[in-house]
């Protein structure tokens, strides 16, 4: 396939035009803005987060344009890398050319462009994972490509924080919202009922693959609350989630021992929500914990290729990309928290933190051997963290 410059399919001026808001500041909105900005959907608000968009989305969507022109180690010519470049020039182009938006009807028409735009972007992950995987084809050294990592970093965080944008915007004008939501936002999520929903979306994938899944328990207060992105917390602990049942049950596949539960564990305090997910899967070997958050590091087998269908949005497979843990610690530091891995001799323990308190296991736990311990933390009074930007 003949590689094509974004100069050889798209106009001069929209590149040169590209390269100028690339090179804007971004504005970043926090929690409680969107949240109390979003309480109250009057027509005029619609027309003010539509005009914030319309200058909003160019420069975050430029930004990650222009990288993607500039990547080393030749990423930036593989196929599908290219394929991602033209939806996000396609997207600057659709915004810039969009009149100014001075009334609801102007408003309205906006807001299916953006919705199209949403949709249009739906496979960037599994495509710069498919670019990534032809990269990784050539043999290049994993010491190497620091760059790419930290690339990959901004160019998917940058994704979370744009479909926040329109998704919050869209989900606006929904005429019978979800009790308690305001626009993707929910005031009073339960944690407990997502991760239900969560392990069992995991549990039917493993059961797909492997005909068998280990059960799930799920410790806490089913009445308590805090206001999050339920989306958010969803695609964390589902991807969390999903590792551990692979490993118990390749662990215990070809054994006369039933297969131990996966435990959930949410913990409501004065300042925290933790979800701890734990399995006695094994671990993580400690040789492979320089690469877990890392693009190029799975320990399945990838089940990406050329030919891939992208399109079958249900197309979900227990491992193998390479980007589910880097990407939930991006969810997780979208709104000031981190995830984190520490390993003892046969253990491993994630940590997701929120903005204020790290959170460390028990002392007990790291007694039990061949175990993989995940939490995930955040702050229940701090709203005002802006989303993370770069």
């Amino acid at each position: 396939m003949a590689v094509k410059k974004a100069c050889e399919s798209f106009s001069k001026s929209l590149i040169d035009e590209v390269q100028r808001w690339g090179c804007m500041k971004q504005t970043g909105v926090s929690l409680r803005y969107m949240m109390e900005f979003g309480s109250r959907p009057t027509q005029r608000n619609f027309i003010i987060s539509a005009q914030f968009l319309h200058k909003e989305l160019p420069i975050r969507i430029a930004r990650r344009a222009t990288e993607l022109e500039s990547l080393p180690y030749g990423l930036s010519e593989k196929p599908a890398v290219l394929k991602v470049r033209d939806w996000y020039l396609d997207s600057f182009r659709d915004l810039r050319t969009f009149p100014d938006i001075k009334d609801a009807k102007d408003e309205k028409d906006f807001t299916q462009m953006i919705k199209a735009i949403k949709v249009r972007h739906n496979n960037v992950v599994p495509m710069m994972a498919l670019g990534v995987q032809q990269l990784k084809k050539e043999k290049i050294l994993h010491d190497d490509l620091d760059e790419i990592h930290q690339f990959l970093d901004r160019f998917y965080m940058s994704r979370i924080g744009i479909r926040m944008l329109i998704g919050q915007h869209v989900e606006l004008h929904n005429p019978n919202p979800p009790p308690h939501c305001v626009g993707y936002i929910d005031t009073k999520m339960s944690p407990m009922e997502v991760a239900q929903n969560a392990t069992e979306d995991a549990r039917s994938i493993c059961l797909r693959e492997y005909g068998s899944a280990p059960n799930v328990t799920i410790y806490g207060d089913p009445n308590f609350t805090f206001p999050y992105v339920p989306t958010h917390l969803h695609t964390m602990v589902f991807e969390l989630v999903k590792n551990s049942l692979r490993a118990v049950q390749e662990r215990f596949m070809d054994s006369d021992k039933v297969a131990p539960p996966v435990r959930i564990i949410v913990a409501d305090g004065i300042e925290d929500v933790t979800i701890k997910v734990s399995d006695e899967g094994g671990g993580i070997p400690r040789s492979g914990l320089p690469k877990i958050f890392t693009y190029l590091y799975s320990t399945a087998s990838s089940h990406l290729d050329e030919h891939s269908d992208l399109s079958d949005a249900d197309a979900v497979t227990m491992a193998g990309y390479g980007y589910g843990l880097p990407i939930s610690r991006l969810y997780a530091m979208y709104f000031g928290g981190d995830l984190q891995m520490i390993s003892m001799e046969g253990y491993a323990v994630m940590y997701v933190q929120g903005p204020t308190r790290i959170c460390i296991c028990l002392a007990w736990e790291i007694l039990r051997s061949h175990c993989h311990d995940v939490i995930l933390c955040f702050n229940v009074d701090d709203y005002d963290t802006v989303e993370f930007l770069n």
